[in-house]
């Protein structure tokens, strides 16, 4: 798998939310930050997104809005309008007034992370993804909003493996849009896989998790001197490379934890360190806790 699928994957979207979202008027809404990720594309008219200490966004006909981390904000037909506080829900929502054809339509809603590896995976990625309908990539979404809709509003046999694919799709279809590493000025995965040399770092890395990897010789894989590797990895990534390869097995350990179908030897084996008493001391360094209290606890690190 390449390195934006393996995030993918082991962010392991579940449990979504979808609704239609309508209003008529002038109207506006306030929502307290939560964790779940949240999306919408618009269908019909306009609207008015703000984010705190941000200018308001304008989403026309045809945008698509995906939040990997969801902040306070205030929704609305006005920019200047500061609604009154809500809670999320997974009920259809009019807003403003409740008679008459819907000025704005649009179809959102929200999801779950695998929150174990959340706060590392989410950093690798942009805070916010705005595709505007202008650059052509939104039917796709659009296409893949409706039969996540249509999902949802039935029971059949498999329902929960379909919706977790679809939010895949969904999250690989916006992330891989050549507008997002460049709208967003943190470093971070996508930035690194724009840049042909990193990425093929990346992709090596990924690839061979278990290999013993020294900053010299990814250099070499990037076609770049140690000291100008270095220094690009760290400004693009915002860490080392080995720091980066270092927070990729914890990820895959934790993964694996939680799961408890795997032994702690072969987690050591397939993330590249050389015993179990290796594995665990470097876990308990990074975690504060040894791997089977990290398992026994949920994921959870214990205080």
């Amino acid at each position: 798998m390449d390195p934006l699928s393996d995030v993918i994957a082991l962010l392991r979207p579940n449990s979504v939310v979808a609704k239609p979202i309508t209003g008529r008027g002038r109207w506006g809404v306030r929502y307290a930050a939560h964790d779940a990720p949240g999306y919408t594309i618009v269908l019909k008219g306009r609207c008015w997104i703000t984010f705190q200490g941000q200018a308001p966004l304008k989403l026309e006909t045809g945008d698509f809005l995906l939040l990997p981390s969801t902040p306070a904000f205030v929704l609305g037909s006005d920019p200047d309008d500061d609604g009154a506080l809500r809670d999320p829900g997974d009920a259809p929502v009019r807003h403003g007034d409740q008679t008459g054809e819907a000025e704005f339509e649009s179809l959102g809603g929200a999801f779950r992370i695998e929150t174990v590896n959340a706060p590392l995976l989410l950093a690798l990625l942009p805070g916010m993804i705005h595709i505007p309908a202008a650059e052509g990539r939104t039917a796709r979404l659009g296409a893949v909003i409706a039969l996540i809709m249509d999902e949802c509003a039935g029971e059949d046999p498999g329902r929960d493996m379909i919706l977790q694919r679809l939010l895949e799709v969904l999250l690989v279809e916006a992330l891989r849009w050549r507008g997002v590493a460049r709208d967003d000025a943190r470093a971070g995965l996508l930035h690194g896989l724009r840049d042909p040399a990193l990425a093929r770092v990346l992709r090596a890395m990924h690839a061979d998790v278990r290999a013993h990897w020294t900053v010299a010789g990814l250099a070499r894989v990037a076609g770049l001197s140690r000291s100008a590797f270095a220094a690009r990895f760290g400004e693009v990534l915002g860490c080392g490379p080995i720091e980066y390869l270092a927070r990729w097995r914890m990820a895959l350990a934790k993964d694996a934890l939680i799961g408890g179908a795997k032994t702690l030897d072969r987690i050591a084996d397939e993330i590249g360190y050389e015993s179990a008493s290796a594995f665990s001391t470097a876990f308990r360094k990074r975690l504060g806790c040894s791997p089977g209290r990290f398992a026994r606890a949920g994921g959870a690190v214990p205080a």
